[in-house]
């Protein structure tokens, strides 16, 4: 925006200067002419009144006029030059070899004089004069550019400040007294949205939070009826079935309560700890594989000894929904976890993304060409951001879907 601005004004500035040295330029040159003239119309009136008494002291004693004389009923001398020799009375222009020539005809009783004079002075200057001027108007504009680029600054740095203040936490006003009337209006702009953005998160925060409170409780209840349902003796197979099926849809509802409140809420490391990462995965994959077991085999390619400073619960969450992703997807064979680096990557033996899915694997409820996605990698992307850390997805070069999170500096190593 600064170089914009200054650039602008040096582009008005620049034309400014253009249109005024053209006008000044074209005064110059009429002027010159105007004078050139009346140099001529002197000097051949003096000349045709000194050869009446001395011919010899009537030619110009300067090097760029010559003066002829051509006597009334005879033929112009072989000295005089073809051009100029049948000029009509007059001033005339003319041109020899590029070079311009300004020439001025009279006659009197007894002859015909013709005086030529070679402007090529008058030419040189007009020339110094427009290259003086172009130098001049590129100058200032130059130093019009650099002032404007720097005034332009100033505002700038203004904006830059405000937009940092826009970033930064707590509920300080970003309006000032002592602003600019324009700067002053953005601010009071940005403070409302403000204002209204953390009145509409603070409602969703409260309403999501009563909900999941009012919902709790007849939940547990629901769980507590089919659990007892479930553990009654003599009881028929398909009922047992039906009070199992019911607590397993009880559980994913209040996992999916709490996922809806984490992705509301913004996601603070609240303690860092070292956590080992070969026993916290593989915790994490025998709870999910008690629950849903399946000829899967984990394989960790992860040296021994690495571990990362994370929150605890927050990080067991991105390993639960990486891991219970790559279960859900993966009917048989082998899921893959790897540490390259400050890279742990999560790789599946399924049948990977489609190619339109890649573009939303980490929206919320999109629903692509196989199916409809969840929560999980939505709530890893909501964690990874919030713990500093970057988090992609693609198809490994195996066909199966692969996610990488990239933990930084977290990674440590006993």
């Amino acid at each position: 925006m600064r170089l914009r601005i200054a650039a602008a004004v040096a582009a008005l500035t620049l034309l400014a200067i253009a249109a005024q040295a053209v006008a000044m330029l074209m005064i110059f040159d009429e002027k010159e002419e105007e004078f050139i003239a009346e140099i001529l119309g002197q000097q051949i009136a003096h000349s045709m009144a000194v050869w009446q008494t001395a011919p010899e002291s009537a030619f110009p004693n300067t090097p760029d006029m010559q003066l002829y004389r051509i006597a009334r009923g005879t033929q112009p001398a072989a000295g005089i030059p073809a051009d100029v020799a049948r000029l009509a009375v007059g001033n005339h222009e003319i041109l020899r070899a590029g070079r311009e020539f300004h020439v001025a005809v009279r006659e009197d009783d007894g002859a015909r004089y013709i005086l030529v004079y070679d402007v090529e002075d008058h030419e040189t200057r007009l020339h110094e004069l427009i290259l003086i001027t172009a130098s001049a108007g590129g100058l200032l504009a130059l130093v019009v550019l650099l002032a404007g680029y720097a005034l332009a600054g100033g505002l700038a740095s203004r904006l830059e400040r405000l937009a940092g203040r826009v970033g930064e936490p707590g509920d300080t006003a970003l309006a000032e007294p002592g602003m600019e009337r324009e700067l002053l209006a953005i601010a009071d702009a940005l403070d409302r949205y403000r204002q209204r953005q953390q009145q509409a998160l603070a409602r969703e925060q409260a309403f999501a939070a009563n909900l999941s409170h009012e919902l709790r409780t007849p939940l547990t209840a629901i769980r507590t009826d089919a659990e007892l349902m479930a553990a009654l003796p003599d009881l028929p197979e398909s009922v047992a079935r039906r009070a199992n099926r019911v607590i397993g849809n009880v559980d994913r509802i209040n996992a999916l309560g709490n996922s809806l409140l984490l992705l509301g809420r913004e996601a603070r490391p609240a303690l860092l700890e070292e956590i080992r990462l070969r026993p916290a995965i593989a915790a994490v994959w025998e709870a999910l594989t008690i629950a849903n077991p399946k000829p899967v085999h984990l394989r960790l390619d992860i040296p021994e000894g690495s571990a990362v400073a994370a929150d605890p619960a927050l990080f067991d969450l991105i390993l639960r929904n990486l891991l219970d992703n790559a279960l859900r997807y993966s009917e048989a064979g082998e899921i893959v976890c790897t540490l390259a680096g400050s890279r742990l990557s999560v790789t599946d033996c399924g049948p990977g993304f489609a190619a339109a899915d890649l573009a939303h694997v980490f929206d919320r409820f999109y629903t692509g060409p196989r199916g409809r996605h969840g929560l999980g990698l939505a709530l890893v992307h909501h964690v990874c951001t919030a713990s500093g850390w970057q988090v992609s997805a693609g198809n490994a070069t195996t066909g199966g879907a692969e996610v990488v999170v990239d933990l930084g500096r977290s990674v440590r190593r006993f």
